[in-house]
């Protein structure tokens, strides 16, 4: 839900238009806006434009009181981006902030991603692109669909805490495993679980690679939603996989269905034929399918006689 702006915002509000129209007039096809009303804005980042063999997608949300009292809240999605490096690079965003609080800073965040990239470029000359392991070689397929890529992504810097590591006596969530799909020789089969921290997030993630099989899949694709309910808001993610926009369109259903406390994993084994936008589709399939088996949402039948209502999980036993 988009924040209220209230008058004593309309600097920071008119500040907040005049640098996106700004970002928007520098990087063009680069800058994307994912929701105007919550400020919810994302760019992909290259190292090179001509040859972009590392790229970063950053996502922002831009908080109310920004720039005068709040900085930016953001996430790096980038494969190959982790550990250390991913530590360095935030530490250099936050000391960017520090230094220029209190004034619009997203193009220096941007440039200073993209001064990352370049750096990392040059000190590995072989570097492969971690974005084209164990892809399907969909990504370039054209898709007029619209519907988000991974800008159904909500932060709040509140929830921050809940990303840290939980007491380790948490129980894993029991696991359902769907039915699959198959077309053109690529299967999609989806799996749920209930999940109410982010800790039970990664124990599933976990489980499910203990499977060979589906350690073995071209693409894993997952989203959750969490209802903090002392926040009166949702603690959710996504994750592509490799398979470009996967994720966000997964997430994206999860709130049309508005379910919540959930995590759905859809496995693709790619079977050697593209299938362009049909491969959203059986996603999607797969992932309304087993919603409704689990009793999350009504099925599309009884959706249309009593609206898109939330059913919330029997408790069933694992079979």
């Amino acid at each position: 839900m988009a924040d209220i702006i209230t008058p004593g915002d309309d600097e920071d509000l008119q500040a907040q238009i005049e640098e996106v129209e700004a970002l928007s007039s520098i990087y063009g096809d680069e800058w994307c806006v994912i929701d105007e009303a919550s400020r919810i804005f994302c760019i992909k980042i290259s190292a090179d434009l001509e040859e972009p063999k590392l790229t970063a997608c950053l996502q922002i949300i831009l908080p109310p009181d920004y720039p005068s009292a709040a900085p930016p809240i953001y996430q790096i999605n980038a494969v190959w981006l982790r550990g250390p490096e991913r530590a360095k690079l935030a530490n250099s965003l936050e000391d960017i902030y520090v230094e220029h609080a209190g004034e619009s800073i997203l193009y220096l965040w941007v440039e200073k991603v993209r001064d990352f990239l370049v750096e990392k470029s040059q000190n590995s000359e072989t570097v492969e692109e971690p974005e084209k392991v164990n892809m399907t070689a969909e990504k370039d397929v054209d898709d007029d669909e619209d519907i988000p890529d991974l800008s159904s992504l909500r932060l709040n810097t509140e929830n921050v805490h809940l990303f840290l590591e939980q007491a380790n006596d948490e129980e894993l969530p029991p696991i359902k495993h769907g039915n699959p799909i198959t077309d053109r020789r690529s299967t999609f089969q989806p799996h749920l679980a209930p999940v109410v921290t982010p800790r039970q997030v990664k124990m599933v993630l976990e489980k499910l690679y203990e499977n060979k099989k589906i350690a073995s899949a071209t693409h894993n694709i997952y989203a959750y939603r969490i209802y903090c309910e002392d926040k009166h808001s949702f603690l959710q993610d996504c994750e592509d996989d490799g398979e470009t926009a996967a994720g966000g369109r997964l997430l994206h259903l999860l709130q049309i269905l508005d379910v919540r406390n959930v995590m759905v994993v859809v496995s693709r084994w790619f079977g050697g034929i593209l299938l362009g936008p049909d491969r959203f589709k059986h996603i999607n399939n797969c992932a309304r399918n087993i919603l409704v088996e689990e009793g999350y949402t009504a099925s599309t039948d009884e959706a249309n006689k009593s609206g898109l209502k939330t059913k919330r999980p029997k408790g069933k036993k694992t079979k």
